[in-house]
């Protein structure tokens, strides 16, 4: 067994990638076969996925595992798939897609949050589900869509990598991780949350079964496995969640909080049980399944993508940005200079991200950098300032102390981000592992197939084979002058559950 291969598919919001993974003694291997690109256009009056060109990449990735296994010498035990949550396809009784799955940027869901408190109150849907209103959740979008009508031939509705799974068993299930981010599921009994759903006439004769992650959902079909040349390969269902799998992949320390860092930034603890009051309410913290049995208590800040878009202005304009223009972590971070609040709504699909900066800015009466390094040094802090706030509303909802901070995904790498956050946070840092997410997708499949006995045991063996880089913190008056400043504007700032 422990010669064993996984291959671990994850997709993110525009882009996936194929990875085969091994945990023999001594070995964290992980190698990427395929990485793509799948933006969302506009199609039929939305953004949409094109599904059709996914599966295809998916595919494609798969038969490349299989080939470098072979290459190896290695057999591959199974595949599992995780991505971004929120975001459903619908199939008609023959398993054919009926439609291009709608984008969770696209706009149908404008107000719809609204519609639905009007028929079940927003305190009574967070009392049963525990779980953050963000206005694209599958809640509002589900109703949304039953508002305009959903087509008389759907069969079933399959989150996005629950339609990968279907696609290559035939088994129509969805993990519980991803499920309760739909805001449809009772946080306490794990199951659907039908009397909400009947309440709100959605269609809940499309929810298929939900398992548990390490849920085995049999062998990739007899026709497909040939094509792949998977034959007698299992697909087994990690924490189908992309968040879920990093957290799952994340060799936590006892009282540390993590960041799993990309294009969004997910701030959280892991708990025994979810939490739910009315404080956590107001703050608007979340309260997603982890595998095994654990709840991801955490909170959603726009992440990497403030930057990103920048950095695509920046580069439309002939400018390229890289973050080794910035200053690492042996140098002194000095925060100067404007502040933004990372969670405005006016962040999250703006025709140029540098011109609603500003706009927020001239609010009050500050003005935007005048040069890359400036704006992105900007946002950099602003985003740490915003991490050190989240986790000390955490400890306080909690009654826990944070003891320490570990980033991971993507933006792990870049060291300033850590150092910042180590800053303003006022603790210590850990960054890694950068595949968290591939890595906890591999670690599922190998408990399910008893190469480990726990979680905690594969994730013990995850830090023996990892190198993590520490940033302390360095405070100074700069930052304290810093903190004051951005908890002024964040006192300020009215965001009513809506990104």
């Amino acid at each position: 067994m422990n010669d064993a291969l996984y291959i671990a598919v994850d997709l993110g919001a525009g882009s996936g990638r194929v990875c085969l993974v091994g945990f023999g003694p001594g070995e964290l291997l992980l190698e990427e076969v395929r990485r793509f690109r799948y933006p969302p256009t506009l199609s039929a009056g939305h953004l949409r996925w094109d599904f059709s060109h996914i599966f295809d990449e998916v595919k494609n990735g798969i038969r490349l595992a299989a080939d470098r296994a072979r290459d190896l010498d290695r057999p591959v035990r199974s595949i599992g798939v995780d991505s971004w949550g929120v975001d459903y396809g619908l199939i008609n009784a023959g398993g054919k897609l009926i439609e291009q799955p709608i984008c969770y940027r696209d706009e149908r869901t404008l107000g719809v949050m609204d519609q639905v408190f009007r028929r079940a109150p927003r305190e009574e849907i967070f009392r049963r589900t525990g779980i953050q209103f963000l206005t694209f959740n599958t809640l509002f979008q589900l109703y949304a869509h039953a508002q305009a009508g959903i087509p008389n031939t759907a069969a079933k509705l399959l989150l996005i990598p629950d339609l990968i799974n279907f696609l290559l068993t035939g088994n129509a299930v969805t993990e519980s991780s991803n499920a309760t981010t739909t805001q449809l599921v009772n946080a306490q009994s794990q199951t659907w949350e039908w009397e909400m759903i009947s309440s709100l006439d959605l269609p809940g004769n499309l929810l298929p079964e939900i398992i548990a992650a390490g849920a085995d959902l049999g062998t990739v079909r007899p026709d497909l496995a040939v094509e792949l040349r998977v034959e007698g390969v299992r697909v087994v269902a990690p924490a189908t969640h992309d968040t879920g799998s990093a957290v799952a992949g994340t060799p936590l320390q006892e009282g540390w909080a993590y960041i799993s860092s990309g294009t969004w930034s997910l701030v959280g603890i892991e708990l025994e049980k979810a939490l739910i009051n009315s404080e956590v309410a107001f703050e608007n913290f979340t309260n997603e399944g982890g595998a095994f049995g654990t709840t991801r208590f955490l909170k959603n800040v726009t992440g990497l993508w403030i930057l990103e878009c920048c950095r695509s202005e920046w580069k439309e304009s002939g400018v390229e940005f890289n973050y080794d223009k910035l200053p690492g972590p042996t140098e002194t971070i000095e925060p100067s200079g404007p502040l933004i609040f990372p969670d405005d709504p006016r962040f999250l699909k703006p025709p140029s991200m540098l011109v609603a900066m500003s706009q927020q800015l001239a609010e009050r009466e500050e003005y935007l950098p005048q040069n890359p390094t400036g704006i992105a040094r900007m946002i950099l802090n602003s985003l740490a300032l915003r991490y050190a706030s989240v986790l000390r509303t955490m400890e306080r909802l909690t009654d826990r102390t944070i003891k320490g901070v570990q980033i991971v995904g993507g933006g792990s790498q870049n060291d300033y981000l850590s150092q910042a956050t180590a800053n303003a946070a006022g603790r210590s840092v850990l960054a890694g592992p950068v595949e968290a997410t591939v890595t906890g997708n591999a670690l599922v499949q190998a408990i399910a197939a008893g190469q480990f006995q726990s979680l905690a045991e594969a994730r013990h063996h995850v830090a023996l084979n990892t190198q993590l880089r520490e940033f302390t913190p360095h405070p100074s008056r700069a930052w304290e002058e810093a903190a004051h400043r951005y908890a002024k504007l964040e006192a300020g700032t009215t965001v009513t559950y809506a990104f």
